[in-house]
């Protein structure tokens, strides 16, 4: 898990170069197809990315997205109404069966389908319109890290290419970069915590799957009880579970989210909970308990990608220095099957 989350900068860097040009061929055919939905459906790490790609999407291209619920289609069997619709299907392996019935019956339905993957022979490659791939190699850790940011970066290529503007992700690499650089950081931080039982994990707008994917890692890889929310909802009943030295890990980019992480950081300050951002705003760091203070240069837009490499350092450091080992958490496979 750790040599992989290593590798993300050189596996972004790869997958620009290799499929801008598949990209500037979509864009001419999108552009005729009138689309007026997208629809994501994936699990597990890839339906995180998914859940940034639904914010990043429609702050870009104002065309509505949806995140699917396969049970919709493969339990319901359910037939929707897709033909001015994009379908996309996110999966590490392309392997998994209810992301691949959804794509066969939107493709019936009407839908153009595109399948983010990092395995060109997969199942999931044979069915779609159009293939998009992550150039990670083969993944090893049980754990996603390479191939989530892999899927992150192609929402990024995507808007770029429905809204027709310049996104900038061109930056993501060498701000990945950078954020492996506080490797040294993470080790120290993690002592701190190696008795955590449960947390929570705060994010909003565009770090809001990351949320998601920071509590999911630390349920697999640390067996950390880990409830994730948005600022803005944490406030909304769930604040009530803080008590003094609770543990609250929170994504604080500066830009437009950060006053709800401000008031947020305040509140917790009054709870004396045990508050940890990851963040490129002094204010924020200086609130916070303790803090991983990322480049300032580093857009709140751009921030999802290099702000979950701390995080995912955060995860696999934790479970080594709880004696566990982070790429074979009990119970779990890598590519898990479910209808």
């Amino acid at each position: 898990m750790l040599r992989e989350i290593l590798e993300q900068p050189e596996v972004l860097e790869k997958t620009i170069r290799a499929e801008s040009g598949k990209y500037e061929k979509l864009k001419r055919f999108l552009r005729e197809k009138d689309i007026d939905l997208i629809v994501l459906v994936a699990r597990g790490s890839s339906d995180n990315a998914a859940l940034f790609g639904r914010y990043l999407l429609e702050i870009t291209t104002g065309i509505p997205v949806s995140l699917s619920a396969p049970a919709v289609f493969t339990l319901y069997k359910a037939k929707l109404k897709l033909n001015r619709a994009l379908v996309v299907g996110i999966s590490q392996s392309g392997e998994g069966a209810d992301i691949n019935q959804v794509l066969e019956s939107a493709k019936k339905s009407g839908a153009f389908t595109l399948g983010i993957t990092n395995e060109a022979d997969s199942t999931m490659a044979k069915i779609v319109d159009e293939t998009l791939l992550i150039h990670a190699g083969r993944e090893k850790s049980v754990a996603a890290t390479k191939t989530y940011t892999g899927q992150m970066l192609h929402f990024y290529l995507l808007a770029a290419i429905l809204a027709d503007e310049k996104i900038g992700y061109e930056k993501i690499p060498q701000f990945t970069d950078a954020a492996l650089k506080l490797q040294p950081q993470v080790e120290e931080l993690v002592q701190r915590y190696v008795f955590m039982e449960n947390c929570v994990v705060v994010g909003r707008g565009l770090n809001y799957g990351n949320a998601y994917e920071w509590a999911l890692k630390l349920m697999e890889t640390c067996y950390v009880v880990a409830e994730r929310f948005s600022s803005a909802d944490f406030f909304h009943g769930p604040l009530a579970i803080v008590e003094r030295r609770f543990p609250v890990m929170l994504f604080s980019p500066n830009g437009v989210t950060a006053q709800s992480n401000l008031d947020l950081l305040k509140r917790l300050k009054e709870l004396h909970a045990d508050s940890f951002a990851i963040t490129n705003d002094k204010e924020i760091a200086a609130l916070s308990s303790r803090a991983l203070l990322m480049p300032e240069e580093i857009d709140e837009f751009l921030s999802p990608i290099p702000f979950i490499v701390p995080a995912q350092l955060f995860a696999a450091l934790l479970a080594e220095a709880k004696g566990l080992n982070p790429d074979a958490p009990r119970s779990l496979s890598k590519v898990t099957t479910t209808i």
